[in-house]
């Protein structure tokens, strides 16, 4: 099932790269950005994760959305912990290892190169409510996101 714009985003708890539980609905108030991705240390993921780190300054200067950027994936916490190590990430990496968010967002993709049951890639904004505000799920891992349209969602809120 989608989850499309306009609709009250799923709540999850998952656990981060510091192996500390983070649920999505303690975070209202705030504008969020989801970034489902494939699978850490893989080469689009890595700038696409790279890309909303080296551009946070547009998501929390004093007039920006002072948005929480969550990358998320089915991998562990432990090769997020190394991932997110390697890269100096600035926001926080999810494991849904368990597959449960990945199925609730409608971003699980089947077989992706004889990988079977991980993310596809997707960004989703919701504004401070949890209302989804932007939605882009891809179906060719290999293209990033349309990071203009996510920042321009975010200047909306």
């Amino acid at each position: 099932m989608a989850v499309d714009v306009g609709s009250k985003a799923p709540d999850f708890t998952l656990t981060n790269q510091e192996r500390q539980p983070v649920t999505l609905s303690a975070l209202r108030g705030r504008p969020v950005v989801l970034a489902f991705f494939p699978a850490a240390f893989s080469s689009v993921c890595q700038k696409e994760l790279c890309t909303f780190r080296d551009r946070m300054n547009e998501l929390d200067r004093p007039n920006g959305a002072n948005a929480q950027v969550f990358g998320i994936s089915v991998d562990t916490f432990f090769a997020l912990k190394a991932f997110h190590d390697q890269q100096k990430f600035t926001f926080p990496l999810l494991s849904d290892f368990n597959k449960q968010a990945i199925r609730d967002y409608g971003v699980f993709n089947e077989d992706m190169i004889g990988l079977k049951g991980i993310a596809k890639r997707a960004v989703f904004v919701l504004d401070k409510d949890g209302v989804v505000r932007h939605r882009e799920v891809l179906e060719d891992a290999r293209n990033e996101p349309d990071y203009q349209a996510v920042f321009a969602a975010l200047a909306k809120l």
